[in-house]
């Protein structure tokens, strides 16, 4: 297969070895690769990459932030192609192949990357809105000489990490797509006045699974977009965290701390984000391994400085047991307590939401059928919070 590649391929490949070895690392992965095409610095694949509205200094900044360095120690002796980057290499063989032209080049080795969505590298360039899709309409466009006006159309994003790892309810609200906010008036107040405050102002909200403290955010979301707030918070937006996607993957030492890291750094470049973090106790002991740090230590230097905001939502009985034990941890946030709605709010809530539900079953929830749904929801089902289960009985009842 080797004679099918390209100079230009053979070069990524050779520059791929100098930046795992620079690295640390004893292999050679998709994200090496990338760094390799990086620093070809040149030909159609930086192109393409550079039409889609991408910093190629960002980018192998993002990567390099991405992965665990290890000390930056020569590896002496060969070092060893992953399995993936393997297949990547065959991949790229097989989309020269379909565009049918006779040699495997660079282009052909970035689309076979972004095609791999579980690879290092495609998750690195999907943080940066660039897919399989989209670049291969940018090959062609380049291969025949036009351009596609991508990187007119598209902003590159401020936020790639948390764009990867998060989920911008702010955005989500202009677009509707949030359920409405029946009620929790009092709550979501309190919450833009702690955010509204100059120290101390991280909220926490607090109580039972299912009463509605998930809701609390998207009800400020969607505030936050109708311009329904205090001036100084017109222009944020609202992240949700995923924690468990960071933590997810991170089988190398010290690539969890850089990925934290990552994120704090556009936090605290970007103060117009506000995260959200829900089950806000599992950070604390996130990501910890022997001789490093958990997520909460990371988090408490930039909250304690001012540097981001965040809101939390746990449970009473995590928040005793993980956020109070820790008295640094606890002293950055402002609880609120969230208690279950009456049976009579909740019949105004399930009504508020009974639009969404018709919709999607096609059926019509009449005023007595809420109500008398409900009532029994409250009445036999005791394993769970108003307004969870009576919103699950209705959802139930249309399917």
């Amino acid at each position: 297969m080797n004679n099918m590649f390209t100079d230009g391929v053979k070069r990524v490949m050779q520059y791929a070895r100098e930046e795992s070895a620079r690295l640390g690392h004893n292999y050679i992965g998709t994200e090496h690769l990338l760094l390799g095409i990086i620093k070809e610095g040149k030909g159609k694949a930086v192109t393409v990459l550079t039409n889609l509205g991408l910093n190629l200094d960002t980018v192998k900044q993002s990567v390099e932030d991405y992965v665990a360095t290890s000390g930056g120690t020569m590896t002496i002796g060969e070092v060893p192609f992953t399995p993936r980057a393997k297949q990547i290499l065959e991949v790229a063989a097989n989309e020269a192949k379909e565009m049918k032209t006779q040699f495997v080049d660079v282009e052909h080795l970035l689309l076979a990357l972004l095609k791999d969505k579980e690879g290092v590298a495609a998750q690195i360039l999907a943080a940066f809105g660039v897919d399989y899709k989209g670049a291969m309409e940018e090959t062609v466009a380049v291969l025949e000489g036009k351009t596609t006006g991508t990187k007119e159309k598209g902003k590159k994003s401020k936020t790639p990490f948390l764009d990867h790892f998060g989920r911008d309810l702010t955005q989500l609200a202009r677009e509707g797509k949030l359920d409405p906010v029946i009620g929790r008036k009092g709550e979501i107040e309190r919450v833009t006045q702690i955010l509204s405050r100059r120290k101390k102002n991280n909220p926490v909200l607090i109580g039972d699974p299912g009463v509605g403290k998930t809701a609390i955010v998207e009800g400020l979301a969607q505030r936050i977009v109708e311009k329904r707030v205090p001036q100084i918070l017109l222009d944020k937006r609202l992240v949700t965290l995923d924690m468990g996607g960071v933590v997810a993957g991170t089988k190398y030492r010290g690539q969890f701390e850089e990925r934290i890291k990552a994120v704090l750094n556009e936090l605290q470049q970007n103060p117009d984000v506000v995260i959200f973090i829900d089950e806000l106790h599992t950070i604390v002991g996130a990501g910890s391994a022997e001789g490093t740090l958990d997520a909460s230590n990371m988090f408490k230097p930039a909250l304690s400085r001012g540097e981001l905001q965040c809101i939390g939502a746990t449970t009473l009985d995590e928040y005793r047991k993980y956020i109070e034990k820790d008295g640094a941890l606890e002293r950055r946030f402002q609880s609120i307590m969230v208690e279950p709605p009456s049976v009579e709010d909740t019949v105004e809530i399930v009504k508020g939401l009974r639009s969404s539900y018709e919709n999607h079953h096609h059926v019509k929830f009449p005023d007595d059928v809420v109500d008398f749904a409900v009532r029994q929801a409250d009445r036999y089902i005791s394993d769970r919070y108003l307004p969870d289960r009576a919103i699950d009985v209705i959802d139930e009842t249309g399917a």
